[in-house]
């Protein structure tokens, strides 16, 4: 199972809101804030592969 464009997109331009909404307000969530606030660039980077990540686990 692949994710929606729309949360796709929410991980490349807004990191932090990309891993809110498919895990909520959780550690994760957090994480992807410090990221974000470190670099645009690993926040992006840690939101896309949490939420294909997830995803992966998901479908196993």
């Amino acid at each position: 199972m692949t994710p929606r464009p729309a949360r796709i997109a929410a991980a490349a331009l807004l990191p932090p809101l990309g891993v809110y909404l498919e895990e909520g307000a959780v550690r994760p969530f957090q994480l992807a804030c410090g990221l974000t606030l470190l670099g645009f660039l690993p926040g992006a980077g840690y939101a896309l592969w949490r939420l294909f990540q997830r995803r992966k686990l998901m479908s196993a």
